[in-house]
């Protein structure tokens, strides 16, 4: 078994606090360097990525620099997802000199969601400042501009255009507006900058209505989340370990991939069936539905 990324939470605590991303209930925590070379050992056999979040904002742990540092020892393939404001504290060097980190994700929508009464320019030329210079020194780095607020086969919308002006006029490069999240969400700008859109979505949660026993999900074939506790959950939206799979802080790895309970989510998914309650309340299954109508079509 191998799964194409591995969401490590290095810290499940944020500097910003999002109307569209949940506050964490579980007790703040943030993984100590040594905690993390640890699960990333056990896990890197197992997966292609390391995503360094699930909750929280990376950027913000305390030991950020040594985390880098052990992802480079390890020679891990690192995708990282930031809001950007703690972009500087840094320096963009650090980035740059780490041959761990294949792609970083901007999620631009969420300075705007908290401060939408600031000037958005000084926090995002920060951004575009980095990616020229990433388009100099590291080229082969892909960068996305995350824009993840738009409504189903929704245009940019007019909350985005000033976002847009402001990104094409620093590029010099006209952008198609023209956008449909079902189909594609990537726009190129310059070299590996992208636009990247997605509509909004509903976090899943064990009090949120039944949304039925059939789905399918990439949970556990293609990715797999481990809290900053160490406990490893399916899927990067089980946020609060609704579904703890194990330990892996505490326990072998290949147990937690054996446990009878893996086994049983993983091959409900295979045949569109959903074992777990926080499974049977997520709406974002849904957007599963084309693979599942087509496999129900071909089934003899």
């Amino acid at each position: 078994m191998k799964f194409l990324r591995t969401y490590i939470e290095i810290s499940n605590i944020c500097n910003l606090q999002c109307t569209f991303c949940p506050e964490v209930e579980r007790e703040k925590k943030i993984l100590h360097p040594e905690q993390f070379r640890t699960i990333l050992k056990k896990v890197l056999p197992y997966t292609e990525q390391i995503c360094l979040h699930l909750m929280g904002e990376p950027l913000a742990h305390p030991q950020f620099s040594e985390i880098l540092q052990i992802c480079e020892e390890e020679q891990a393939t690192i995708h990282l997802t930031t809001n950007g404001t703690l972009l500087s504290k840094f320096g963009f060097d650090l980035f740059f000199r780490s041959k761990s980190i294949r792609q970083i994700n901007f999620s631009i929508h969420s300075y705007k969601d908290n401060f939408p009464n600031q000037d958005l320019r000084p926090y995002l030329y920060d951004i575009l400042l980095f990616s020229k210079q990433a388009l100099e020194q590291r080229p082969n780095l892909y960068i996305n501009y995350r824009l993840w607020n738009l409504q189903k086969n929704d245009q940019m919308r007019s909350e985005n255009q000033d976002i847009i002006d402001h990104v094409c006029e620093f590029f010099q490069v006209p952008i198609n507006e023209r956008i449909d999240v079902t189909s594609k969400k990537s726009k190129n700008i310059m070299g590996r900058i992208y636009f990247h859109f997605d509509s909004r979505f509903e976090w899943p949660s064990l009090n949120n209505p039944p949304q039925g026993d059939k789905g399918f999900c990439h949970a556990l074939s293609q990715q797999l989340g481990i809290h900053a506790d160490g406990t490893v959950v399916p899927c990067c939206l089980d946020k609060e370990a609704a579904i703890p799979l194990g330990n892996v802080l505490l326990q072998n790895f290949e147990d937690i991939l054996n446990s009878q309970k893996l086994i049983k989510m993983r091959d409900g998914f295979k045949n569109h069936v959903l074992t777990e309650e926080l499974c049977k309340k997520c709406s974002y299954i849904k957007r599963f539905d084309k693979k599942i109508f087509k496999n129900t079509k071909t089934s003899p």
